[in-house]
């Protein structure tokens, strides 16, 4: 085999693996929201949901970011405990929304609740902060301790909140279904250790 066709296949096989690896990372961290742990804490103030997600945003979304169109998340929670006499008692519910928009002449992120906010120098750090969502406190008396509940989380991008002249196309496109689901486990209160995990 001459030098130039070795040096040919090199080339080949290198821009083959540099494909591969793409495809893998994207596999990996397909875009969208999935859920990697949710728990119940007790403290002095009483039970609190806790929830670490994975959000990923594709390439659409990050561009409009950039480009300054801020971007509404929504944390929701709730607590419910089964009847068989009668329909599920909803204990708890609450939800919260969370700002993400960029400064394009500060080069900045920042991530809004309310009149609170954070900046951030990098996309990166501002999406593992909103991978982390809180609940507020439940009172300790709003559960019995030999009772089981149903504890949900759930995390979406609220599309409703975009601007007016883009909802027309985010109806029709997928690149901004972001929408973790409804993620439910069973909680036992007799079990719940103070700042402890469920099962």
């Amino acid at each position: 085999m001459t030098g130039f066709s070795m040096h040919y296949c090199k080339k080949l096989f290198n821009a083959l693996l540099f494909i591969a690896l793409g495809l893998f990372a994207t596999a990996a961290y397909a875009d969208g929201i999935d859920v990697n742990k949710a728990e119940i804490r007790l403290s002095e103030d009483g039970y609190q949901l806790a929830a670490d997600f994975d959000v990923h945003l594709n390439y659409v979304v990050q561009q409009a970011l950039s480009l300054g169109v801020p971007l509404y998340f929504v944390g929701e929670f709730s607590l419910t405990r089964s009847r068989w006499y009668w329909l599920d008692d909803e204990v708890f519910q609450s939800e919260h929304s969370v700002k993400l928009s960029y400064n394009v002449l500060t080069r900045q992120y920042r991530i809004s609740r309310g009149s609170l906010f954070q900046n951030f120098v990098s996309l990166e750090e501002m999406m593992r902060t909103l991978d982390r969502q809180i609940s507020d406190y439940i009172p300790s008396d709003a559960m019995k301790k030999d009772g089981s509940y149903v504890a949900a989380v759930r995390l979406r991008l609220d599309t409703k909140q975009l601007p007016k002249l883009m909802q027309v196309n985010v109806l029709t496109s997928k690149d901004w279904d972001f929408d973790s689901g409804w993620y439910r486990w069973v909680i036992r209160p007799a079990e719940i250790r103070s700042a402890g995990k469920t099962e």
